[in-house]
């Protein structure tokens, strides 16, 4: 039976708009671990859209800091939760211009309406700073990991930090479909435009909170373990 992993996100209020917008999605709540009802879209086929959410669903509506990770040996979740908690006491909140949905590559995701240097820093620094707790990568989750083409500094922070989209490669995004056929992108795009412009009031807001996310097995779904707010 493998290990529990972890995984350090950015997860709205679950009160607000965005979160809820999110689990509608997605269909699913990692607070409660229960699926929630689909967001209705006007122009996609309901009967498809679980499919189109397969892949984001079990990782719950988020933006990755520190990718999922098994605890290395001798640290415990409780010590992980205690350093989470301290770490945020000390960290500012982060502001951005706002959100807006876009694709990437072949899947969709809301990302910074204007770019932040204050928020690259702010992911790398929680990337370099939780990495005591990270076990190393085990062989069949490396290999998974190489089987994308990466760049040269890709591969060296795949080596430093178990992950290779940290740093300079960092890209802040809060997936809302897997991989879509190319011809689906356009329309799809279009679809959650209009949807998230509906449900999210328009405007500035701050990244004012870490979360820790919990993965019981590598079947399981990734449910919210503890929130934890910026000074």
């Amino acid at each position: 039976m493998s290990a529990p992993r972890y995984a350090l996100y950015y997860a709205p209020a679950v009160d607000s708009p965005l979160w809820r917008f999110g689990c509608a999605v997605l269909g699913y709540d990692a607070v409660t671990g229960d699926d929630a009802p689909f967001l209705p879209l006007p122009g996609c086929d309901p009967e498809s859209w679980p499919g189109l959410t397969r892949e984001p669903r079990r990782y719950g509506f988020h933006a990755t800091l520190k990718a999922p990770f098994e605890l290395a040996a001798g640290r415990s979740e409780a010590q992980l939760r205690a350093f989470a908690h301290n770490c945020a006491a000390g960290l500012e909140r982060i502001p951005l211009a706002g959100l807006g949905v876009a694709a990437l590559g072949s899947f969709i995701a809301l990302t910074p309406s204007t770019p932040s240097e204050a928020l690259q820093r702010f992911a790398f620094g929680l990337v370099q700073a939780f990495e005591p707790f990270r076990a190393p990568l085990g062989e069949a989750d490396l290999a998974r990991r190489l089987q994308a083409t990466l760049t040269p500094a890709q591969r060296a922070y795949l080596a430093a930090f178990g992950y290779p989209y940290v740093d300079a490669a960092f890209r802040f995004h809060m997936t809302l479909t897997g991989p879509l056929p190319p011809e689906r992108i356009t329309p799809v795009r279009q679809a959650l435009e209009r949807a998230y412009a509906g449900a999210v009031p328009a405007g500035p807001l701050a990244i004012d909170r870490i979360a820790l996310f919990r993965q019981e097995t590598r079947e399981s779904r990734f449910r919210l373990l503890d929130s934890f707010m910026l000074s």
